[in-house]
């Protein structure tokens, strides 16, 4: 019986980096500079380099296409793809990932894009296989609002539960009840910290100033509105 010689990958990181923008759940794309897919809108990436960890790639390269420094991100994998033919240049597998950070500026393109900058999260279609990897994200992102803390990583702290129901909105695309949301995060235990001061806008009612709790998990996980029923938190 004839062996099969193991196919030999590159590894490449690819990025879904997820902000709020003007009360909308958007992503960057870059144009792509260089064939394949010369022009078309991509995920920003690259190849995994000599001696360098797969976490430690997608950081490099989140930071060399924000251009942002001295921030920590929200960082966490999404998944593996490696279905043949994904990439015309060859057995190329990509480990793609997540990054959250709070109310981030226009981008600046990298080295091998055109252009780079903030889009609605259904734009098409992309170069790649990026659609599909878009798609896995924005579900893990709206997934995780429900059982983790993850919403408050779109947020600059300190925060107000106002500016914690616009990411819920933004992220999973409809209105809630802000008196039954201010309910419920206040009472989940962990979820936020007061910071004892409160928020004076220009109208309006004194708001009162939170901060991300130790919590990792949320119990009772919040429910995420489908369309059989209306919005609440």
């Amino acid at each position: 019986m004839r062996s099969r010689r193991p196919t030999t990958f590159q590894i490449a990181v690819d990025l879904v980096i997820l902000t709020v923008r003007d009360a909308r759940l958007a992503v960057l794309l870059i144009e792509r500079g260089n064939d394949p897919y010369r022009g078309q809108l991509a995920l920003p990436g690259g190849f995994l380099r000599d001696g360098e960890d797969l976490p430690d790639a997608a950081d490099r390269e989140l930071r060399e296409e924000t251009g942002l420094h001295g921030l920590t991100p929200h960082l966490e994998q999404v998944g593996s793809y490696a279905t043949p033919g994904r990439d015309p240049r060859g057995a190329i597998a990509s480990v793609a990932y997540l990054a959250i950070l709070p109310d981030l500026p226009v981008p600046v393109a990298g080295t091998d894009a055109a252009a780079a900058g903030w889009y609605a999260i259904d734009t098409r279609p992309l170069a790649f296989d990026h659609d599909r990897i878009l798609r896995d994200a924005v579900e893990q992102a709206r997934t995780r609002l429900e059982n983790t803390p993850l919403a408050a990583a779109f947020c600059r702290e300190p925060f107000t539960i106002g500016d914690l129901r616009a990411v819920y909105e933004a992220v999973w695309g409809g209105p809630l009840d802000p008196r039954n949301f201010h309910r419920k995060v206040t009472g989940l235990s962990g979820f936020v910290t007061s910071t004892g001061e409160t928020r004076h806008p220009p109208t309006g009612r004194p708001a009162n100033l939170y901060r991300r709790g130790p919590a990792g998990t949320l119990y009772p996980p919040l429910q995420r509105p489908n369309a059989a029923s209306p919005p609440t938190a």
